[in-house]
């Protein structure tokens, strides 16, 4: 990360989604100023305290502040109702679910087979017994590189995968690409898991990165600008 870091182009990115990122959070405040100066409000608990006579003249639009409001959502709100995108959100938090999953099924792994690599995972033990749980276990470093596989495959379809979403692919293409990478991961995860035989784990890892190959070659074959 300290090396991605150090990347000119990564580091200019960076820069500039942030500023971008701040510009949209600024959005709300923004609304909120001109609801108080407007007068303008649209639930019943913001002018609760208010007179039957006030809530009326409060309870009210405005159109600058549907302005503010407009210029902050409707761009998001269009780009949900894009079937592709909608598809895409689907399929990355499924699939991001069970790379997180990975972590709890360690945990557990590491307790039920007594497997620890931290020092203060074991202070309150004695000398005797933290010479027996600071120590690998296969089905511990199983897990693991299970976990690792998937943050080496999963991270690059969510970037890939929104960049292909917003190039405007064919709806049934775009759901054949994220059904596919999903059922290959979490067959990748049972294959690894369960110990199954080769080439099932192989097989399943190749499908996925195929389908974002093809993803990001139909990003390229879209945008390419150099």
């Amino acid at each position: 990360m300290a090396e991605l870091m150090e990347n000119e182009v990564v580091r200019a990115f960076s820069t500039y989604a942030v500023i971008v990122v701040v510009k949209m959070l600024l959005m709300g405040p923004m609304t909120g100023y001109y609801r108080f100066t407007r007068g303008s409000f649209s639930n019943e608990e913001d002018v609760a305290r208010k007179s039957a006579e006030e809530k009326k003249k409060l309870l009210k639009t405005h159109p600058d502040v549907e302005r503010v409001r407009s210029c902050k959502s409707t761009k998001m709100a269009e780009l949900m109702e894009n079937e592709v995108v909608r598809a895409f959100s689907t399929y990355a938090v499924i699939v991001v679910v069970k790379m997180l999953l990975m972590g709890p099924l360690t945990s557990y792994n590491r307790f039920a087979r007594g497997s620890f690599s931290n020092e203060e995972d074991v202070a309150r033990k004695s000398s005797e017994e933290k010479k027996q749980l600071l120590k690998t276990h296969p089905d511990v470093e199983r897990v693991r590189r299970c976990h690792h596989n998937d943050l080496e495959n999963i991270i690059p379809f969510v970037i890939v995968g929104l960049l292909y979403a917003l190039t405007g692919p064919e709806l049934s293409v775009a759901l054949l690409h994220f059904r596919i990478f999903a059922g290959a991961r979490i067959f990748h995860t049972i294959a690894y898991i369960g110990a199954l035989p080769q080439p099932s784990r192989a097989l399943s890892w190749v499908v996925g990165m195929l389908v974002t190959f093809s993803m990001a070659y139909r990003v390229l074959n879209t945008v390419l600008f150099l």
